[in-house]
């Protein structure tokens, strides 16, 4: 079983309020709601971090103009190779 640490925090009095609230609502303890709301916080930061790597992938993939110039060179290059005579 992991290890858990103890901390303090300061925030607000209105957003202890909401979360005392909401703990209370979802009847766990206010310790569970910061785990949980940490968890998926970072589960979020890795997903962005993720998305922006993909993102890098692709900075060198050609754009749709750059796409439709090669097909038009492709067709041109089609039609010169195939009036060719070999």
């Amino acid at each position: 079983m992991a290890s858990t640490v103890k901390t303090a925090i300061s925030m607000q009095e209105e957003l202890f309020e909401q979360v005392n609230s909401l703990a209370g609502k979802l009847q766990i303890s206010r310790s569970k709601l910061f785990a949980i709301a940490v968890q998926d916080f970072i589960k979020k930061n890795e997903n962005h971090d993720f998305l922006s790597q993909i993102n890098k992938a692709f900075d060198d993939y050609p754009d749709s103009n750059e796409l439709q110039v090669r097909a038009s060179m492709k067709k041109k290059q089609a039609k010169t190779i195939g009036s060719d005579v070999w």
